[in-house]
Parts: C-alpha cells; sequence; structure tokens
C-alpha cells in the first residue's frame, strides 16, 4: 500500500535543525520588515517637515510699502526707513530671527536686530519700531505696519554722520525672515536732494 522510499535525496528533511533554520528566516524577515516599517516613517517624517518648510519658505513674504531716506547735512542719505508689512497668507514674522543682507557698490555685510531705539542702528544691526502702537518686533496681521531702521551712515563709512549713499547712488536689502523666506528691496538714491531733508528711495 505505501511505497518505501529508499533514495536519501528523496527524503524530506526534519527535526531540530531544521526547525532552527526555519525560525532563524522567520526572524531574520520580520527584523527586516521592522527596518523597512521604521525607514518609511523616518522618511516620511522628513518629507512632511521639508514641505511644511518649503511652503513657509513660498508663502511667508515681507512686502515694503515706503522707503525713505534722511538727508545729511553732508548732502548723503544717513539713514534708511523701510516701512514693511506681511503679505496676506503670511505667517507671523519674527522680526528679531529676521536678518538683512545689505548689498551697495562699496559694502557687504548682514545686519541682525538690535532692538527699537534708533540710536541702536549700526553697522552691524537694524531697528524695527511698530506704526500707530503696533507691535515692534513681529508682523502677526496685513494691517500692521513696522518701520525698519538702517543706518547707512555706519555702514557705508564712520557712523559719524559724514558718509551714507550719495547722490544716484543705489543699494539692495535682502530681508530674509525666521522661515528662510526673502524678499529684496532695491534702494535708490535721487541724484539730487535739493532742499529736502527727507527723499524716497
Amino acid at each position: 500500500m505505501f511505497e518505501a522510499i529508499t533514495d536519501n535525496e528523496e527524503r524530506g528533511q526534519v527535526g531540530i535543525g531544521t526547525l532552527i533554520v526555519f525560525i532563524a528566516m522567520v526572524l531574520v524577515a520580520a527584523i527586516a520588515a521592522g527596518v523597512l516599517i521604521n525607514t518609511a516613517g523616518v522618511l516620511q517624517s522628513q518629507a512632511s517637515n521639508t514641505g511644511s518648510e518649503t511652503q513657509e519658505e513660498v508663502a511667508n513674504q515681507i512686502d515694503v510699502v515706503h522707503a525713505v531716506g534722511n538727508v545729511s547735512a553732508n548732502d548723503a542719505v544717513d539713514q534708511i526707513n523701510l516701512t514693511i508689512k506681511k503679505s496676506a497668507g503670511s505667517n507671523a514674522i519674527d522680526l528679531t530671527s529676521t536678518t538683512i543682507q545689505y548689498t551697495s557698490d562699496d559694502k557687504a555685510v548682514t545686519l541682525t536686530h538690535g532692538g527699537n531705539n534708533v540710536s541702536n542702528a549700526s553697522d552691524t544691526d537694524f531697528i524695527t519700531n511698530g506704526v500707530n502702537g503696533y507691535n515692534d518686533d513681529s508682523l502677526t496681521d496685513t494691517e500692521q505696519r513696522v518701520i525698519i531702521t538702517i543706518n547707512a551712515d555706519a555702514i557705508e563709512g564712520t557712523g559719524n554722520g559724514d558718509s551714507g549713499l550719495q547722490g544716484g547712488d543705489d543699494a539692495t536689502v535682502k530681508l530674509i525672515d525666521q522661515s528662510g523666506a526673502q524678499y529684496t528691496y532695491g534702494v535708490s538714491v535721487p541724484s539730487t536732494f535739493g532742499d529736502k531733508t527727507i527723499v524716497e528711495v
């Protein structure tokens, strides 16, 4: 009724050795699956964070709505005042974490937030002051206005009021907020000032 198997190659492998090999294969497969699942989770988290950061960089924008310069007694713009607001759809912008890259024909400096006292504006710091009682250090809604003060005299020269941007000079001001979003404004000084003590730039 039953055929006897005499060929060793046709016999099924049984015993504790085979069981150990089988269990080892299952464990290896389980570990590999765990590693793959963990890696997928990490990659998903990184992709989500990158997407959020990229969205902030695109959405967060600072707009310059008005720009003027103070004309010194030596016929140079020694101080630049930029009135700014946040664009519609932007998140709150922390001005204390914002940096400004100032570039002219002769100078290239990076400015950081130096508080709210105009006298503290220097060749390394810019100053912010809220308009009409608004917060000095952040932009939280589109109605809010803040004035950024840049000391062109200190950046371009000695800081003693005897230098700054001369008539016809240009400079580039790049504002970079906490998310990395950038806004570039071109400062253009009129070629002549006449009797004006404040000019649009």
